[in-house]
């Protein structure tokens, strides 16, 4: 099902920020067939980051593996790819090639720097994103370095998503226009826009350029982790007056001493006390204090013991598909249900299928496949 049940969507297979945007819209219903190298492969292991999409095998490099593409795109809404700028258009597979045999297709383009600019043709990966957009400068400890969160700023929130979000954007904009364009989805340019709040902060001077000395960075006593009696971690967000009153008093504190919240040169103070004060019981135990009251709190919980988490089974937010754990879709609908589709395919398990569907006869799907243009397993 999903709210793009009825979407086609072709995506070149990359890695990454790429693979993540196509689950995405494949966890929403939309068809999107993956385009995988020549020569299939064997699955070693299943990929979250793949489910939900046939696999056709081609070799992009060949005329009539280019002429299979391009046959593709004719009856879908949507392509993405993510390499180079300038790599798609020397293979012949361009938003001017794709968009001549579809006038109303959009053309998603993911890259580090953008598809323009003096970095454009640049190698690079999330840490360097993130570090241009002043995100990385942020997260961190007080009188540290920057500390990389994952990949999930650039490649992911401000990359795969991000690109998800604006295809379709455009998708809908089609609908209307039946014209098709070009998504340049930027890395750098996703993660400056996830950082908008802390520029307004920044303006309205409320934001320190130092590590670790903010509401929001851990520099707040109120707004952080701390390690409990057995090693184990719980998080405190306690932002809010009525909020924070409360972590006092269910800490055992004098809440006369900790009454000077917003006082910046408290924070260490407070923040010390409140080390000590957590490590006098287990995790377990502080959960038993906290939990489910508006201390805004949390256990600080491994991949593996968030899926047994009792908030996370009633909502069903990890599921076990493919021989593995993982992350359900979401968002949820009231309607439009998405259910996980195909498990993770081996590139072109599903090559033959993708072709007939695209009314190639048999004959010209056994030419395909023996003269190497596609790989079929």
């Amino acid at each position: 099902m999903g709210p793009l049940l009825g979407i086609k969507i072709i995506e070149l297979a990359g890695i990454g920020p790429g693979p993540f945007c196509g689950m995405l819209l494949a966890d929403m219903g939309a068809e999107v067939i993956r385009i995988d190298r020549s020569k299939g492969g064997s699955k070693r292991f299943p990929d979250v980051l793949t489910r939900g999409r046939q696999s056709i095998a081609v070799d992009l490099k060949s005329e009539a593996g280019k002429a299979v593409v391009l046959k593709l795109c004719e009856s879908a809404d949507a392509l993405f790819e993510g390499f180079r700028p300038g790599v798609t258009e020397r293979l012949g597979l361009g938003p001017d090639e794709c968009m001549k045999v579809n006038k109303a297709l959009v053309y998603g383009r993911m890259t580090g720097w953008g598809q323009d600019g003096p970095m454009a043709q640049t190698a690079g990966h999330d840490i360097n994103y993130i570090a241009l957009s002043g995100a990385l400068s942020a997260i961190g400890p007080k009188g540290e370095k920057p500390v990389p969160p994952l990949n999930l700023v650039g490649d992911f929130g401000g990359g795969g998503m991000l690109l998800a979000f604006g295809m379709v954007c455009a998708i809908l904009e089609a609908k209307s226009s039946d014209k098709g364009q070009v998504v340049d989805t930027a890395m750098v340019d996703g993660a400056a826009t996830l950082m908008s709040m802390f520029y307004t902060m920044t303006a309205a001077g409320m934001w320190k350029p130092e590590r670790g000395s903010n509401m929001l960075d851990g520099g707040a006593h109120f707004y952080d982790t701390y390690e409990t009696k057995e090693g184990e971690y719980i998080s405190i967000g306690s932002i809010e007056p009525q909020f924070y009153a409360l972590l006092i008093e269910k800490a055992g504190l004098d809440s006369e001493e900790y009454s000077a919240q917003m006082d910046r040169s408290r924070w260490p103070e407070y923040k010390s006390k409140l080390e000590a004060v957590f490590k006098e019981k287990t995790r377990a135990e502080w959960c038993e204090l906290m939990e489910g009251t508006d201390v805004c709190f949390a256990p600080v919980l491994s991949l593996t013991e968030a899926a047994e988490h009792p908030h996370n089974k009633h909502r069903a937010t990890f599921v076990e598909s493919d021989g593995m754990l993982q992350p359900a879709p979401a968002p949820r609908f009231s309607r439009t249900q998405p259910e996980l589709g195909v498990p993770s395919r081996i590139p072109g398990e599903d090559s033959q299928n993708v072709l007939k569907s695209a009314g190639f006869s048999d004959d010209e799907i056994q030419s395909l496949i023996e003269s190497g243009a596609v790989s079929a397993c």
